[in-house]
């Protein structure tokens, strides 16, 4: 089932600069592909590193944890309307290869434990079949004192 930005957005509370996600390919019960363009226009590239820019490898986990948002609303558990959904932990995360502007990040994430308000998954993000960070993380879906 694929997703465009457009409707990432209807999911997802993040906008520029903190939406990682551009499209999703792939997305079931039990996985999501999505993918995220780097593009040398992003604030960060601006001191990450002034010429050798280099993607921040706390935005590639984050963009791992957009896409398990995602998956998460796809089952049901999530919603977005009277949830936000936070980190509770990150682990076993390991950097393989720098990400640089003109790259494509291919995000894999997988449910570990699923359902009710705390999910664990694992995600892995490739570019051009590299994997270039994965990790574990356990995220909570918390009612919103503003909900619609």
């Amino acid at each position: 089932m694929p997703l465009t930005v457009h409707q990432i957005m209807d999911i997802l509370p993040h906008r520029y600069p903190f939406l990682m996600i551009d499209r999703v390919s792939e997305l079931d019960e039990e996985h999501i592909v999505a993918h995220k363009n780097v593009s040398f226009n992003e604030p960060q590239f601006n001191g990450h590193f002034p010429g050798d820019p280099v993607m921040p490898g706390v935005l590639m986990v984050e963009a791992m944890a957009q896409a398990g948002g995602l998956l998460a609303h796809h089952c049901g558990a999530f919603n977005p309307g009277k949830q936000n959904l936070f980190f509770m932990t990150v682990d076993k995360v390991k950097f393989r290869k720098p990400v640089r502007p003109g790259d494509t990040l291919d995000i894999d994430v997988k449910p570990l434990r699923k359902g009710g308000k705390i999910w664990k998954l694992r995600g892995e993000a490739t570019v051009r079949g590299e994997t270039v960070v994965e990790g574990e993380f356990m995220a909570t879906m918390v009612d919103r004192e503003n909900a619609e």
